[in-house]
């Protein structure tokens, strides 16, 4: 069995391409399907909630993305997030189901659909790859600005070839920290709003734009210093924690465990701030954990 990875406890499957290139492939011609449908949403539908949306743009760019990748890895499971049913109970359930998977790919076709919907241009396709349950492939890409976040466990990240590196903030006080607005409006919204109102006060300025997975990009190459959002799934932070990771910074659950695909309260951050932001959250009674 080839190996592409210097760790040698990592065996890669390897077809006609690599998985980190059908990753970067996919990643590409979706995105660039997805910008060139921007504007022209012809079917709009809720899942979870009347703010969590889905077009049938999601749907096409994931079963494009499906197909590509089974072409090269027929035996290959996928986690897609259209093909989940909404709510957090389910989504738990689909994964307590794949983790199961020797080679699982994460998808999220377009993390920021209701940005994409109003054309608000902070949205990305997001795809990672775990084999038996940790993430060694991790591709974000926007296109909007044509901007390719690639990270592969143990070789680094990069953004069109340039190491991507998390900022030097020592001081929470000094950052600027990315939250999310949760379409959970009976459990999460709530929390997160606890943990937004303690973050305002403790950090230099907080940003919410919209997308976990380009949240975490940005983390990565240093343009946030952290990141939290309670109630997330692995879909929208697989990829992104791994260019965190290997970009030089931390993620971990709300209570300080390391990340692994199940978290779903999640913090990540340059490493040097993470302690200061789970100290705040748990102090103001955000974590999201029962």
């Amino acid at each position: 069995m080839k190996q592409l990875d210097s760790k040698p406890s990592i065996p890669y499957v390897v077809g006609s391409k690599s998985p980190l290139a059908v990753a970067i492939n996919c990643a590409a011609k979706a995105g660039e399907w997805i910008k060139s449908r921007l504007g022209t949403v012809k079917e709009l539908s809720t899942k979870y909630s009347p703010q969590d949306l889905v077009t049938d743009v999601d749907k096409g760019a994931e079963t494009m993305i499906r197909k590509l990748i089974l072409t090269h890895f027929p035996n290959h499971d996928i986690l897609g997030e259209e093909g989940v049913a909404p709510g957090a109970a389910a989504s738990e359930a689909a994964l307590a189901k794949a983790k199961a998977s020797e080679y699982l790919w994460i998808v999220d076709p377009v993390d920021g659909t209701t940005n994409f919907v109003q054309g608000f241009p902070f949205f990305c396709v997001s795809i990672a790859l775990a084999y038996k349950g940790e993430v060694i492939i991790g591709v974000i890409y926007d296109p909007i600005r044509d901007e390719m976040f690639v990270a592969e466990k143990g070789k680094g990240a990069y953004m069109h070839g340039n190491p991507t590196r998390v900022s030097e903030e020592k001081l929470l006080a000094d950052s600027v920290v990315a939250v999310g607005f949760n379409p959970d409006r009976t459990f999460a919204a709530p929390v997160n709003l606890k943990g937004i109102v303690a973050l305002s006060e403790a950090t230099r300025s907080l940003r919410a734009a919209g997308s976990a997975a380009l949240h975490l990009a940005y983390v990565a190459a240093g343009r946030l210093s952290g990141y939290y959002e309670v109630n997330l799934n692995a879909w929208d932070s697989a990829a992104g924690a791994l260019l965190v990771r290997e970009s030089g910074g931390i993620v971990t659950d709300t209570a300080g465990n390391p990340y692994d695909i199940g978290v779903r309260n999640l913090v990540a951050s340059n490493g040097k701030i993470q302690r200061q932001l789970l100290d705040v959250i748990t102090a103001a009674g955000a974590t999201g954990l029962h």
